[in-house]
């Protein structure tokens, strides 16, 4: 007798594309997954928020809402199933509006689906992440909801400022140069002018800093910057010593 094969974990294919849908779901299929097909941004929304998936696969071009919309919204709503995004679209700035949106790896057609199944497995292993606020000092950001904290108060920022400023927070305490900082938050396509990132440090000073009576914003003479991190609490005195 043929022992049962139980599935190993159970994934969304969104795909409106009814071959593609088809074939990704059979080979997730052969993977050992339990598979389901939605194929609108409706459907996929209502779906993974009724059933607790392990991974999501998630085109982006829907009929009814696009992928973007679909994971911005699971995320919204405390969602926090593993999501692939899958794209034709190939520019610098898609990739940034699907992982902006929440996604947690993102694949281009066309593609290996040996190389699609294997984000899965990587993206299950690692399960579903909570709201992963960052926070340094008196410095609160939310990646999610792109809102900034400093204080207790809410600090409004434009798009370039937050990509900065999240950039820092996630390398606290490390010296950015002004290559790493371009790379990250304007792309290497744009090539903005020379003088855009200390006119972005100034933005961020202005606003987080300063504003609010603190320095922690650190500029090294002709290496880069740094986000302070606070000094670490003292230990208590021994009174047996």
């Amino acid at each position: 007798m043929t022992a049962q094969r139980w599935p190993m974990a159970r994934v969304l294919v969104v795909e409106d594309e009814g071959r593609m849908a088809t074939l990704l779901a059979r080979g997730l299929g052969e993977e050992g997954y339990a598979v389901d097909v939605a194929v609108t941004g409706p459907e996929a929304l209502s779906r993974a928020t009724e059933h607790p998936y392990d991974a999501i696969v998630l085109d982006v071009m829907l009929p009814g809402a696009s992928g973007v919309e679909v994971c911005r919204e699971l995320r919204r709503r405390e969602r926090w199933t593993p999501v692939v995004m899958v794209t034709a679209r190939d520019a610098i700035w898609d990739r940034i509006a699907g992982l902006d949106s929440g996604a947690d790896d993102y694949v281009v057609k066309p593609f290996a689906f040996s190389e699609l199944a294997a984000r899965v497995r990587a993206l299950i292993r690692r399960g579903a992440r909570e709201a992963a606020v960052l926070e340094v000092g008196t410095l609160r950001l939310d990646p999610v909801q792109r809102k900034v904290w400093r204080d207790g108060a809410e600090v409004a920022l434009s798009r370039r400022e937050f990509a900065l400023l999240e950039l820092m927070m996630r390398h606290a305490g490390e010296v950015l140069s002004r290559a790493a900082i371009l790379e990250h938050v304007w792309g290497t396509s744009d090539h903005p002018r020379s003088n855009i990132v200390d006119q972005y440090i100034a933005y961020l000073r202005s606003k987080v800093d300063r504003g609010f009576g603190h320095r922690d914003i650190e500029t090294l003479s002709g290496i880069g910057y740094r986000l302070r991190t606070p000094p670490p609490l003292p230990l208590p005195a021994d009174g047996g010593a």
